[in-house]
């Protein structure tokens, strides 16, 4: 398996300082964070990074930006435990520490000139997101582009400017979907496999990009596999969970897969009839 050239040590913790803050909703925050030296982080879409505070710990946190944008990076960090809950009492000026990026992207090379249909479930947007944003900056270099979205509420709408943005635009198709409505929403309302029957396809062409929660994956599976989508073009992210990001605690082990090496980025081919995967 071919491994990211690093331009640094994969056990070297880099400083950082966070440049941005911001609460996207009641669990998650947003963090656009510079590495110290001024170097880029030079990250491919689906990588992640360890990022660590001192005295506190360290986890595995997806990459959301493009690596088009340079200078900083950016985090979505749902509050779930005791670094991620230090993470969130961290501001604008704080400094905290960055190994990686880790892991086996997206494979943008092969996805180039093809169709891709993009499908996320609520937090699953965030690495999916650099992959979005990759192909809208290098929209020449791919075909038909649609975006499917669905979360449980809409308040729990992650990106809610960006995605506005995308339903504007004309060169690409976004439809969104929420598992429950309130008073003032005006979109479709139903699972997010809803939404799947209604896309035409060339599937000759078409390259699937599913990221979500783990109970998604088996029902978007289904719908992408009635659309004749090959398994070896539909492409998924697993989340694991991974405490060294090299492949040596065996905590991300998939038989004989290591989600921080092989991973997270894999096709439906390669991991179908492996129970611990999906």
């Amino acid at each position: 398996m071919k491994k990211t050239k690093l331009s640094h040590s994969e056990y070297q913790v880099r400083p950082a300082k966070i440049i941005r803050t911001r609460m996207m909703t009641q669990s998650e925050k947003y963090f656009e964070i510079a590495l110290s030296e001024g170097d880029s982080l030079e990250h491919d879409p689906g990588q992640f990074v360890m990022v660590s505070i001192p005295k506190v710990g360290e986890a595995p946190i997806s990459i959301s930006s493009s690596p088009t944008k340079r200078g900083a990076f950016e985090l979505v960090v749902r509050k779930a435990g005791r670094l991620t809950g230090a993470l969130h009492g961290l501001e604008e000026g704080d400094a905290l520490g960055i190994r990686g990026p880790f892991g086996k992207g997206f494979p943008v090379q092969i996805l180039e000139g093809n169709d891709l249909i993009f499908v996320a479930g609520g937090l699953g947007l965030v690495p999916l997101r650099s992959l979005i944003n990759f192909v809208i900056d290098n929209r020449r270099d791919f075909g038909k582009v649609t975006i499917l979205l669905g979360c449980k509420t809409p308040k729990d709408l992650l990106f809610s400017d960006e995605l506005d943005g995308w339903s504007k635009r004309l060169d690409l198709a976004f439809n969104c979907t929420v598992d429950k409505s309130d008073e003032d929403w005006k979109g479709n309302v139903g699972l997010i496999t809803s939404l799947i029957p209604g896309v035409t396809l060339d599937t000759d062409r078409t390259f699937a990009v599913v990221v979500g929660p783990p109970v998604m994956y088996k029902f978007v599976l289904i719908e992408l596999l009635k659309k004749n989508i090959p398994e070896r073009q539909i492409l998924v992210s697993l989340e694991r969970h991974m405490k060294c990001g090299v492949g040596k605690c065996g905590h991300c082990q998939i038989q004989n897969y290591y989600c921080c090496q092989d991973g997270p980025v894999f096709t439906y081919e390669q991991i179908k009839g492996k129970k611990e995967a999906l």
